[in-house]
């Protein structure tokens, strides 16, 4: 039997992916609403109280809004937007985070996508707090470089533009005043006390992105090794499905190792490096901001709702 899923607001860049992942499975059906109603309120609140899961591609104020359309009990939302990740009430969608955070995206009725940045921060310094190798209070830097995609319709259709400023074609840096519209969620959802400072930077390709996080062992109080922080992600992440720790590498193995931005492009999966020596360690996370970062996370959070194998559909 199958489940009756919407998604209201499919026709952006998340929503037609979200489309793309359910497109060989035969156990949901894809409830479609007509083009010249899609931004009808009273059509779409009809539209969620038929499904069984509605996904929420939207910004903020739309998704706040469709969320006070539901008047069915059995309706499960999934948001995609910035509006409620750091609501206590509602689970995070980044189940391999704890066992808790599986457990309650599989019983909750309200999921909120992570965002893909924050997905690639949380996936580094979540573990290193939750381990207490980092105090909450830590003073955590982070800065990424992220394909065009995550940034929006127009913004894509610039960098794909014949007529492309030239400074589009240079790596950009945003968010200069460090008001990213993810620290909340990064900083929640890690249990930092204090915002970290963020250092996004967009560059001219379309998907893929790394977040990295570097460590000054001195800084800390603890004997912290490289080898060590890579044994705890080890043991983290030994059940996930969807995060793979690499392998730690030797000086000589980094020495002539790049790490591209855009290996994961299109894939759902997730990976966490470990590099530097003792004294300055680089913690970095590659992923999909397409994928793990936004769609594939969401039906991920799907399937473990559902009741069935997290990478339907994913893998």
């Amino acid at each position: 039997m199958s489940v009756k899923i919407y998604i209201d607001g499919q026709e952006g860049t998340t929503g037609l992916k979200i489309l793309e992942r359910f497109e060989n499975r035969n156990d949901v059906e894809i409830l479609r609403i007509s083009e010249e109603k899609r931004k009808d309120s009273a059509e779409r609140a009809k539209f969620i109280n038929m499904s069984d899961y509605t996904f929420l591609c939207l910004p903020d104020v739309a998704s706040r809004e469709a969320v006070s359309f539901v008047d069915n009990d059995h309706v499960r939302i999934i948001d995609a937007s910035t509006a409620h990740r750091t609501n206590l009430a509602w689970a995070y969608g980044f189940p391999e985070l704890s066992p808790a955070h599986r457990e309650k995206i599989r019983t909750s009725n309200r999921v909120a996508v992570p965002g893909c940045y924050a997905s690639g921060f949380a996936s580094i310094v979540y573990p290193l707090v939750n381990n207490g190798i980092i105090p909450a209070d830590f003073p955590v830097f982070a800065y990424a470089t992220s394909g065009y995609s995550g940034a929006g319709k127009k913004a894509i259709a610039v960098y794909e533009s014949e007529e492309k400023p030239e400074e589009y074609n240079s790596p950009r840096q945003y968010a200069l005043s460090q008001e990213h519209k993810h620290l909340p969620e990064m900083q929640a959802v890690s249990g930092l006390t204090y915002k970290p400072m963020f250092n996004p930077i967009i560059c001219d390709y379309y998907s893929g992105m790394v977040v990295s996080v570097p460590i000054q062992t001195r800084q800390l109080e603890k004997n912290v090794t490289a080898e060590k922080i890579h044994e705890m992600y080890s043991k983290h992440y030994e059940n996930a499905k969807l995060v793979e720790v690499m392998p730690l590498m030797t000086a000589e193995e980094q020495k002539a190792f790049f790490l591209a931005s855009n290996t994961l492009s299109g894939l759902n999966k997730m990976q966490v490096f470990v590099f530097g020596n003792d004294e300055q360690i680089l913690l970095c996370s590659r992923l999909d901001n397409l994928g793990k970062g936004a769609s594939g996370a969401g039906v991920q959070c799907l399937n473990i709702m559902m009741g069935i194998d997290e990478t339907t559909g994913l893998v």
